[in-house]
């Protein structure tokens, strides 16, 4: 079955069209008239969809031009964004052309971030193709590319014209690339919607209806704070920590298991304080469930110190997403001493 989700934004509208074996090119021809398109992929990516797609966007006009990089985290960096933005010049790409980003959402953030400041910025849309991508980074307008500090330190919010999410795509993914989408997942549900991660705990589990779900709590989210500046932060459960397990592994272990960690640790932590002491353990056997990791070798002193280069970081406080139960959480601000003592009651 087919959904589309609609998001509304202070700056733009689009829709999230989620479904098995979606036509890129007739739908992108909706909403766009035929143009010069940059196609950005990986190399793993390409070599699995890029021909098909390029063909399917020349049937309706559109003249392509694609540029392909290494795989993974580590071509998430302005070095990438300056290659990807001489090979528009080259190309002769113009204000009125079209970036489109499949894959993951390396490729995503990257695709957006140029976009977002190429030419003071052009249109994009979104062609995810991994569970993780297609819930999370393809849908809201974050941009961003990593320095050596830290993770998304250099970005944009640059909103897409539209998300195509083909389902279909996740059936090549690798099993452990998979369970990172599970993690964010199970974040809706642990932020947001108790009956969905309940959903999970019965493994009734349907891909599409799945992503349409958690598409609809990322755009009601969204929609209320497009910037950050408030309710959009509870996004970010798991995530000051994630960062932080990315970082100091050399982003060896991936976003998604990096995040089930923080989930756990956050969650151990505010569970100290509280009656209910199931929370902790429903979570774990979730993560459990969907072959996600739930520690790490890393220690408690490690992890708060990374957060201090955190892009969630104002000044001398850092804004922590907390549960107070399963579908609901509160932002809460610490210094980075209450922040240190929280991640050792966690860890």
């Amino acid at each position: 079955m087919e959904y589309i989700v609609e998001v509304k934004t202070g700056t733009k509208d689009y829709q999230v069209i989620i479904g098995n074996g979606i036509h890129y090119g007739e739908r992108i021809a909706a909403v766009r008239k035929p143009c010069k398109v940059v196609l950005v992929s990986d190399d793993i990516v390409y070599g699995l969809y890029g021909e098909k797609t390029e063909k399917e966007l020349k049937e309706y006009g559109f003249d392509v031009f694609s540029y392909v990089f290494p795989n993974g985290e580590k071509s998430k960096n302005l070095t990438t964004a300056a290659e990807l933005y001489e090979f528009c010049a080259q190309k002769g790409i113009s204000g009125s052309d079209l970036f489109v980003a499949l894959g993951g959402g390396v490729t995503g953030d990257l695709t957006g971030f140029v976009a977002a400041t190429y030419l003071r910025g052009m249109e994009f849309v979104q062609l995810p193709t991994t569970f993780l991508a297609a819930i999370d980074s393809s849908v809201g307008g974050k941009t961003a590319v990593d320095l050596k500090t830290g993770k998304n330190l250099v970005g944009s919010f640059h909103q897409p014209v539209l998300v195509l999410c083909d389902t279909d795509t996740f059936s090549t993914l690798p099993k452990e690339v998979f369970a990172d989408g599970m993690a964010e997942a199970v974040k809706y549900g642990m932020i947001k919607d108790k009956e969905l991660f309940e959903t999970f705990e019965k493994g009734d589990f349907d891909i599409n209806r799945i992503c349409k779900r958690c598409v609809e709590i990322k755009a009601e989210v969204v929609g209320e704070d497009e910037f950050d500046k408030g309710l959009r932060k509870i996004l970010n459960f798991g995530h000051t920590v994630g960062h932080a397990v990315e970082k100091l592994s050399n982003y060896e272990i991936p976003h998604g298991s990096a995040v089930a960690i923080g989930m756990v640790i956050v969650t151990r932590a505010m569970e100290s304080e509280l009656e209910d002491k199931t929370m902790t353990n429903r979570l774990l056997k979730v993560l459990e469930q969907y072959n996600l990791p739930v520690s790490c070798e890393y220690s408690a002193n490690d992890l708060a110190l990374q957060a201090v280069s955190d892009k969630k970081r104002a000044g001398s406080t850092i804004s922590v997403i907390l549960p107070e139960c399963i579908g609901e959480v509160k932002i809460v601000p610490m210094t980075m001493e209450e922040w240190n003592s929280y991640v050792n009651k966690g860890v």
